[in-house]
């Protein structure tokens, strides 16, 4: 059996410790390590707020209090975060942990029919939001049977709505000895066993689902990638969303860990980005490739002084040889590093070691992290060997517990061996790096964000004019991929520029902004097998082949 295993020194994983436990109350903490004085924190780039890890510790145990005392949350319930970057996201987040709650992070650029999809799938009980998007939480909110008195601000103020800064005065006036106790695991229980966050993941196929990761697959993977991080990494500049796995991991749980100051940036803009990575000296990045691509690309980056930057780490989506190389070239005297991994690995599966931080080795995903295994399963079903192409599966105590009520879609993605199964086709070579080298799923993936074939084309389906849709992706220098419909249309519909332009309008009216078709080839037929599946790879060749029937563009230059 060929099993590629982690040459790293296995991880010392705590099993009886909670989330909460291991990084406020154990001897993990930075609270046990460090002088107050020393203790790092979250900050706001912009606004300069802050908060230490003994602030978030404090002000998280009122706010718990509060929701525990005043709201009735109870153990096991599901509180939801929706809203832009900002120091009271990590400080509610570890709130709702401190008492067992299951934390649901949602992008703050979903519509009201995707949050509402999210709050009832979690089956949310409380939701935090951020002024910005009042509009869709109150109005999901309502949509998914959410009392308006279950709905709070992070930050700002809004007339009848209840603020983190009142749930911390309401905690507070319960006294030091009325506080809610922390939740411990149960007896019998181990921290894999309790779930602590949902987050969102179209898996390897299919509509959107609720992944839950446990206690332990959060430590686990802080733990594995604690290993291979120099101790020199101080500052951490959180520009990447923290709903998603990479901000949860790596901006909100693994800078605690190793001490280190996290600098917040609300939103993204490249100038405030530029700003602050000069403003506060930072030497490594973790970005993803849309923002990398810019990096190279925009003539505003010639304007500031980088000259103190040493590493670039990138995630999320796989970045072009040509960006890689042109990051090398604009930026000399950097070395880069990157993961690969998904929600359902709690992020990384792969990752690359300090000594593999050269651009020569930058074409890969990494090498494998600690306590971790890789098989790779060749189409015929047999195990491969080194530099030989197949499915990566991995196992490993960063791997997650499945999909919340979904016996199905866990039981394919997930075998009776431990093994996740990627959907993503790649080989292991003689120094354990991953090559990933296509993705055997249909997932396409927009920026690092998933976007599943299967909710475009239920939602074609819907149109008046269509008869038979299949979506695929398309390769874009920026985006990394995008949607693109093949349409079939109905009998009596004239294939035309205005009706895909019409099909372009209705996914933009539906959908959040990621999901928008690139744009619509009309075709006769779609391709289906004698079962009624839809042959992509015919859809592929001919799109390789470049044979093309009429084709509407989306002429709308997407946003970062």
């Amino acid at each position: 059996m060929v099993v590629f295993k982690s040459r790293q020194p296995p991880i010392d994983l705590p099993t009886e410790l909670t989330d909460w436990d291991w990084l406020f109350d154990s001897s993990h903490s930075p609270l046990n390590k460090y002088p107050p004085n020393e203790l790092a924190g979250f900050q706001n780039a912009v606004t300069k707020e802050r908060v230490d890890w003994a602030d978030v510790k404090k002000y998280s145990t009122y706010i718990a209090t509060a929701l525990v005392k005043k709201y009735g949350l109870k153990t096991g319930e599901t509180v939801s975060l929706f809203g832009q970057n900002t120091v009271w996201y990590p400080v509610a987040m570890f709130a709702g942990l401190r008492v067992g709650a299951k934390i649901s992070g949602a992008s703050p650029a979903y519509n009201v029919e995707e949050m509402t999809f999210a709050l009832k799938t979690a089956d949310s009980k409380f939701l935090l939001t951020t002024p910005g998007s009042m509009e869709v939480a109150s109005a999901s909110a309502k949509a998914a049977g959410l009392p308006r008195s279950n709905v709070f601000l992070l930050e700002g103020e809004l007339p009848g709505y209840t603020t983190v800064q009142e749930l911390i005065r309401i905690g507070k006036s319960y006294g030091e000895n009325g506080q809610t106790p922390a939740f411990k695991i149960p007896v019998g229980k181990k921290n894999k066993d309790v779930c602590g966050f949902l987050s969102f993941s179209s898996g390897t196929t299919g509509l959107p689902k609720a992944v839950m990761i446990s206690h332990q697959n959060v430590i686990a993977q802080c733990l594995q990638i604690q290993q291979i991080t120099p101790e020199t990494q101080k500052k951490i500049m959180a520009v990447l969303p923290l709903f998603h796995i990479t901000g949860l991991v790596h901006q909100m749980h693994l800078p605690i860990l190793l001490n280190a100051e996290v600098i917040m940036l609300p939103q993204f803009t490249m100038e405030g980005m530029l700003n602050t990575i000069c403003e506060y000296k930072l030497s490594e990045l973790l970005l993803v490739p849309p923002i990398l691509i810019r990096l190279v690309r925009d003539s505003i980056v010639d304007k500031y002084d980088l000259s103190h930057v040493t590493r670039f780490s990138s995630g999320a989506a796989p970045l072009s040889e040509e960006i890689i190389l042109l990051l090398q070239k604009k930026f000399p005297n950097t070395g880069f590093k990157q993961g690969y991994g998904m929600t359902e690995s709690c992020s990384c599966i792969t990752a690359h070691p300090p000594e593999k931080f050269s651009y020569k080795y930058a074409n890969s995903g990494g090498a494998i992290v600690a306590s971790t295994e890789v098989k790779i399963i060749k189409p015929d079903g047999t195990e491969a060997g080194l530099n030989e192409d197949g499915e990566v599966l991995a196992r490993g105590p960063q791997v997650v517990m499945g999909y919340l009520n979904n016996p199905k879609a866990t039981a394919e993605t997930f075998d009776a061996n431990g093994f996740l199964h990627t959907g993503d086709q790649g080989s292991i070579d003689e120094e354990n790096m991953i090559h990933i080298s296509d993705r055997i799923k249909e997932l396409i993936k927009v920026k690092g964000i998933g976007v599943a074939p299967a909710e475009l084309e239920d939602l074609l389906l819907g149109h008046p004019k269509v008869e038979d849709v299949a979506v695929m992706s398309v390769p874009d220098e920026y985006s990394g991929e995008l949607p693109k419909a093949y349409i079939a249309l109905k009998p009596n519909i004239e294939e035309s520029v205005a009706v895909g332009k019409e099909i372009l309008a209705y996914v933009k009216e539906k959908k959040v902004r990621y999901k928008w078709l690139n744009q619509v080839e009309f075709i006769k037929e779609i391709p289906k097998s004698p079962s009624g599946k839809i042959l992509r790879r015919v859809l592929r060749d001919k799109e390789k082949a470049g044979k093309f029937g009429l084709v509407v563009k989306d002429e709308a230059k997407a946003k970062l």
